[in-house]
C-alpha cells in the first residue's frame, strides 16, 4: 500500500528525509507526504491509495497528539471500528486508521488484535511504537546513525547511507524504547509438538476460502498472478467464485519465456476452466537480463532463488500495472505450511517435517515474501497472500505431519490441500491443473530462463574473481558465478556490512544438490508420472 520512513529524534533535516523517502517512492505512486513532530521526529509516507481514496491520507494524527503511518492492509478493520473502538471518532475512512486509535485505547499491547498486513509506526510525543506483521508480509528495517537518532522504513534504500548500522525488523514483534522488540505473534503451532490435530479437509477448504474474501477487500481493481501451478491456481478458483457472487469477473496473468512454457501452458487450462479475464505475458532472457541489476536494487537481496524469480515477477507486474490493476493475489507460502517443495519428500521422520514446515513459514519473509513485496511495489502494485492468513495457519500447520507428508500419499506434494478442494460434485479446477506437479515459479516460467541466466552469469565473472570470493565477500560468501554476479551488483548498491547481513539463502535440505531450483531435486523428474498416477487414484 506505501512506503513509510519515519526519523526518531532531533536536528535531522527534513528535505533529506523527503528525499531519503523519495527513493522508495515507487511504492506510493500516489502521494507523498511529511509531518514534522514538535520534538523534531520526522514521518514520511509513500501513499498507494487502495482503501478511502479520498481521505485516507498519511500520517495520519489520532484523536489528541500521536501520529501514525503504515503499510499494508488491516482486513478487520471495520470490525475493530465497530467493536472495541466504537468510541472513538475516526478522521478518515481508511483502514490504517484504526491502528492509531487501538494503541490510544490499549497502550503498547495492541497487534494480536490486528488482522492483516503491516509495518507501522506511531509517534506519541516522546513515545513511539513500531510493529510488524507476524510473518512479514510488509518489509520493514530499523537502523541507528551516528547521532543515535532511530530510523524505521519500509526499504533498505531509504535508511542504508544514513545508520552506522541496520537491521531487518523481525516479523510478529513489536518495538518501543521501554520494552524493546516484544514478540507478540506466538502461536501454538511454532511448537513442533504440537501438531496433533486430525485432518479436517472441510475446514481447510473453509478457512481458505475466508482468507481469500478478506483479501479481495478493495475499492480498486485486484487481480490474481496464474501460475497455473496448485496454489496459485486454487486462490483464482475461489476468488472467481466469491466474486461471481456479485456478477464480476477476476483479472488473472501469468507469465513465461514463450507460449509453450509450463507455467503459461498450464495457466490457459486453468483461466478458460474458471472464466478469467485472463493476461498472457512473454519475456526473452535478453529481457530478463537487462533488468537484472535493476531487480537487485529493488528487491534488495543476492539470495539466487530471490533474483531469478524477481525478475518475471517484475516484467509481470508492471503488465498489470498498465491493465489498470493496483491490488493482485498470490500464493507464497503453500509450500512451506504444506511441505510443498518437493525436498520434503526426503524428510527422514515426521519430526523433522514439521519442524522444517515451522521453520520455511518463519524465515519467508527473508525470500519469498521479500522478492514478492518488492518486485511488484517497484511498479505500485500490492501483493497479497491468502495462505498467510493466521487463522488459516491455526489449522493447517496444526495437522498432524503424517498427514502432510509426500510419502504418505506416494510423494504427491501438497496431497491434502488438493484432496480438500477435490469436489467432483462442483470442481474447483480441473484434475491436470489441481494435480499439478510442483514447480518453481522461476522454473514455471521456462526452464531456458535458468539455464540461460545461469550462462549469463558465468560469462560475466572469471574463475580468478570466483576463487577470490570469500576474500571478497567474507559474509555469506558466494560458492558459483551465479552468485557472485549478483552479489557483485548488490555490493553497488548496498556496500555495507549491515546490508550484506539482511539477506538470507534459500537452501533446500535433505538433497545432494544444493541449487534452489525445484529441477535440482531428484524427484522432479519423476513427479509428473507420480502425480498422474495418483490424479486416478483418488
Amino acid at each position: 500500500m506505501s512506503g513509510i520512513l519515519a526519523v526518531i529524534g532531533k536536528g535531522k533535516d527534513p528535505q533529506l528525509v523527503k528525499e531519503l523517502s523519495e527513493r522508495m517512492s515507487h511504492r506510493g505512486p500516489d502521494e507523498s507526504d511529511l509531518h514534522i513532530m514538535e520534538n523534531g521526529s520526522i514521518m514520511c509516507h509513500e501513499s498507494l491509495s487502495i482503501i478511502d481514496l479520498q481521505t485516507g491520507k498519511q500520517p495520519i494524527q489520532g484523536t489528541q497528539k500521536a501520529w501514525m503511518v503504515h503499510d499494508g492492509e488491516i482486513y478487520n478493520y471495520q470490525e475493530l471500528k465497530d467493536t472495541v473502538l466504537k468510541n472513538h471518532t475516526f478522521r478518515t475512512k481508511s483502514d490504517s486508521e484504526v491502528i492509531v486509535h487501538l494503541y490510544e485505547e490499549f497502550g503498547y499491547d495492541f497487534c494480536n488484535k490486528l488482522d492483516g498486513d503491516f509495518a507501522f509506526v506511531i509517534i506519541d510525543g516522546d513515545h513511539y511504537i513500531a510493529g510488524r506483521d507476524p510473518f512479514g508480509v510488509k518489509p520493514f528495517y530499523y537502523g541507528l546513525d551516528e547521532r543515535g537518532r532511530i530510523y524505521f522504513a519500509s526499504e533498505m534504500k531509504s535508511i542504508a547511507d544514513q545508520c552506522r548500522s541496520f537491521s531487518t525488523f523481525p516479523p510478529g514483534h513489536y518495538y518501543t524504547a521501554k520494552t524493546g522488540f516484544v514478540k507478540y505473534y506466538d502461536p501454538e503451532y511454532e511448537d513442533y509438538e504440537k501438531a496433533d490435530q486430525d485432518l479436517d479437509l472441510a475446514l481447510i477448504r473453509e478457512t481458505f476460502t475466508e482468507a481469500t474474501r478478506k483479501r479481495l477487500m478493495s475499492e480498486v481493481p485486484v487481480g490474481v498472478l496464474l501460475s497455473g501451478g496448485l496454489d496459485s491456481s486454487l486462490i483464482t478458483a475461489v476468488a472467481s467464485r466469491l466474486l461471481a457472487e456479485n456478477g464480476k469477473k477476476i483479472h488473472s496473468f501469468s507469465i513465461g519465456l514463450d507460449t509453450d512454457s509450463p507455467d503459461n501452458k498450464a495457466a490457459r487450462i486453468a483461466a478458460e476452466f474458471l472464466g478469467t479475464e485472463h493476461h498472457e505475458i512473454n519475456f526473452t532472457v535478453e529481457e530478463g537480463v537487462a533488468v537484472l541489476e535493476k531487480i537487485i536494487e529493488h528487491i534488495e537481496t543476492y539470495d539466487v532463488i530471490s533474483v531469478r524469480a524477481g525478475v518475471p515477477m517484475y516484467l509481470l507486474s508492471k503488465a498489470i500495472v498498465d491493465k489498470g490493476i493496483k491490488v493482485i493475489l498470490s500464493g507464497e507460502g503453500a509450500d512451506e505450511i504444506f511441505g510443498g517443495h518437493l525436498y520434503f519428500r526426503n524428510a527422514p521422520s515426521n519430526e523433522e517435517f514439521q519442524k522444517e514446515t515451522i521453520e520455511r513459514v518463519q524465515k519467508l519473509f527473508t525470500a519469498d515474501l521479500l522478492r514478492a513485496d518488492k518486485s511488484t511495489m517497484a511498479n505500485g502494485l500490492e501483493t497479497r497472500v491468502p495462505f498467510l492468513d493466521k487463522q488459516f495457519l491455526d489449522v493447517a500447520v496444526r495437522i498432524k505431519p503424517e498427514e502432510k507428508q509426500p510419502k504418505t500419499y506416494d510423494g504427491v506434494e501438497k496431497y491434502i490441500l488438493r484432496k480438500a478442494f477435490d469436489t467432483p460434485e462442483d470442481p474447483y479446477l480441473p484434475a491436470e491443473i489441481l494435480w499439478r506437479q510442483k514447480e518453481q515459479f522461476s522454473d514455471g516460467v521456462g526452464y531456458g530462463w535458468i539455464d540461460e541466466l545461469i550462462e549469463y552469469c558465468s560469462s560475466q565473472v572469471t574463475e580468478e574473481q570466483l576463487e577470490r570470493a570469500a576474500v571478497e565477500f567474507p559474509y555469506n560468501s558466494p560458492t558459483t558465478k551465479e552468485a557472485y554476479f549478483y552479489r557483485s551488483i548488490f555490493h553497488k548498491y548496498y556496500p555495507q556490512i549491515s546490508a550484506a547481513q539482511t539477506v538470507r539463502k534459500w537452501i533446500p535440505k535433505w538433497q545432494e544438490n544444493l541449487d534452489p531450483s525445484g529441477r535440482a531435486n531428484a524427484a522432479h523428474v519423476k513427479a509428473d508420472v507420480e502425480i498422474a498416477k495418483s490424479s486416478v487414484a483418488v
